[in-house]
């Protein structure tokens, strides 16, 4: 039987917190490339299957915003950002920007191990069972003018794709599949992740908030994800 190893792509300017991360991640039986700037990144993911990345955000050449913005442009696989950045905006900014987390520094290894596994079975382990049960199912989610196709895992609007990363898509797929019920940021944290890590209320809310400049029509007057206050979101039924 083939053992799987995944690509964790570790992009950090900093030699010490490269080396504490690799102890970590190869202790839990990852593989680990490393690059000092978002250029060198850019070169190694598109020449190499990387999994997911951890990166930085202050690095030389190309900051981790920037390498984010291009990463998303044709990949969806996950990124973790790990930053000393902490003032709420610039978490907000990086998840805006597509990333699926957002971790600050100092940091605990043995939280990033936690947040690596949960983006990774998010990322895949959900997505193959979701695709190998797509004989017995439907393959689209419709509702209204939105239709979330499960093969492709891609996101339409009247026709037209709209893209979303694979948090976005989950989160997406949980409500389309039970229009109307109300779900707390708990439960979409542990239907997603597979289980609830301290910080996951702040980041739903704000891929919720991105969610909704995505697919509303005007995100301040939402037509589908809606708040029920005091208990959480539903998508509402059209």
């Amino acid at each position: 039987m083939e053992i799987l190893i995944y690509n964790i792509l570790v992009v950090e300017d900093d030699e010490d917190i490269i080396k504490l991360l690799k102890i970590y991640l190869e202790g839990d039986g990852y593989r680990v490339i490393s690059a000092e700037n978002g250029i060198d990144a850019l070169k190694i993911i598109e020449n190499i299957k990387v999994d997911l990345v951890v990166m930085d955000i202050m690095m030389p050449k190309m900051d981790g915003y920037e390498l984010t913005k291009k990463i998303r442009e044709k990949y969806t696989i996950p990124i973790i950002i790990l930053s000393a950045k902490n003032k709420d905006s610039d978490k907000i900014y990086g998840l805006n920007l597509g990333a699926d987390d957002y971790i600050t520094k100092p940091f605990n290894p043995l939280e990033i191990i936690a947040r690596v596994n949960s983006n990774l079975r998010r990322f895949y382990h959900l997505n193959n069972q979701n695709n190998n049960t797509l004989k017995e199912e439907e393959t689209k989610l419709v509702v209204g003018d939105l239709v979330l196709d499960k093969q492709k895992l891609s996101l339409f609007k009247r026709g037209e794709e709209i893209i979303i990363t694979p948090t976005e898509y989950k989160i997406l797929s949980l409500f389309m599949k039970n229009p109307g019920k109300i779900f707390t940021k708990l439960q979409m944290s542990e239907a997603i992740n597979g289980d609830y890590l301290e910080g996951d209320n702040n980041t739903m809310m704000v891929h919720i908030s991105r969610l909704r400049e995505k697919v509303e029509d005007d995100s301040k007057k939402p037509e589908y994800i809606k708040t029920v206050r005091g208990i959480g979101y539903k998508i509402e039924k059209k």
